[in-house]
């Protein structure tokens, strides 16, 4: 069998699942079928074996898949195994109660930045982030704060892969542009995201090391421009300065 083989049905049923998972909303039977370029026979086969298994459910009024709970519980299977996330947890916790804002610890997955694990702040301004989020790296925090300590080549390669999509006005979108930022990060031992993602919203994330001094993951926190202004920014940086620092010293490094 040659190296490359593989099953183009098996990449369509992933390629639909990981479309649904950009899509909190739901897709219907055609938007997925013209989203992947599959003819509608091909992705009702699929459709109806990833509904069998558990992997999509379907509304009944709109027709719309979501993912379903089989796809939960690998989730859990895989982020069980993640000392990171058990030990950042109730550090994460402290930062939510000592900072008032939400709190993500995010690793690297795939040239995206995935969300491991998340304590919401109190009151009613919740952020729209979820644990198993992928996160574009040049819009947002928890990706420049790992980026920064990767090697040049690693991030070219994510950028190529995944585009510098201008989610804002103020989206980073010029590769030059990027690195340069990441320089900016390096040197301050910070990242911000400044309205980059989501208008509205500021993060200060900053790279949890392991003990090859390598940035292993990131923590972060979230809030409105009124929550991060410029008064109440510095405090927000230590904050989470020492929550990475806490992370990493549980973690022996």
């Amino acid at each position: 069998m040659a190296k490359d083989s593989h099953s183009p049905a098996v990449d369509r049923a992933f390629d639909i699942l990981e479309s649904l998972a950009d899509h909190a909303d739901g897709l219907t039977h055609s938007q997925i079928s013209i989203r992947q370029h599959i003819p509608k026979s091909t992705a009702s086969y699929l459709l109806r074996s990833l509904e069998r298994r558990g992997y999509l459910l379907r509304e009944s009024e709109t027709g719309k898949y979501r993912l379903g709970l089989r796809v939960l519980e690998l989730e859990r299977a895989v982020l069980s195994g993640l000392t990171i996330r058990e030990v950042a947890l109730p550090i994460l916790q402290w930062l939510v109660e000592t900072g008032g804002l939400t709190a993500h610890l995010a690793i690297m997955d795939r040239g995206q930045a995935v969300y491991v694990e998340k304590v919401d702040a109190p009151g009613f301004i919740k952020m729209d982030t979820w644990i198993g989020r992928h996160m574009d790296i040049h819009a947002t925090s928890v990706g420049k704060a790992i980026a920064a300590y990767l090697p040049k080549e690693d991030v070219e390669l994510m950028l190529r892969q995944r585009g510098m999509l201008k989610r804002t006005p103020k989206t980073i979108t010029v590769a030059s542009r990027f690195f340069a930022e990441l320089e900016k990060v390096k040197k301050q031992g910070y990242a911000i995201d400044d309205e980059e993602n989501n208008l509205g919203v500021r993060c200060v994330g900053v790279p949890i090391f392991n003990s090859l001094g390598e940035a292993q993951a990131s923590v972060a926190v979230s809030g409105t421009t009124e929550q991060t202004g410029e008064d109440a920014l510095p405090k927000v940086v230590e904050l989470v300065r020492e929550a990475a620092r806490k992370i990493s010293k549980k973690l022996g490094t």
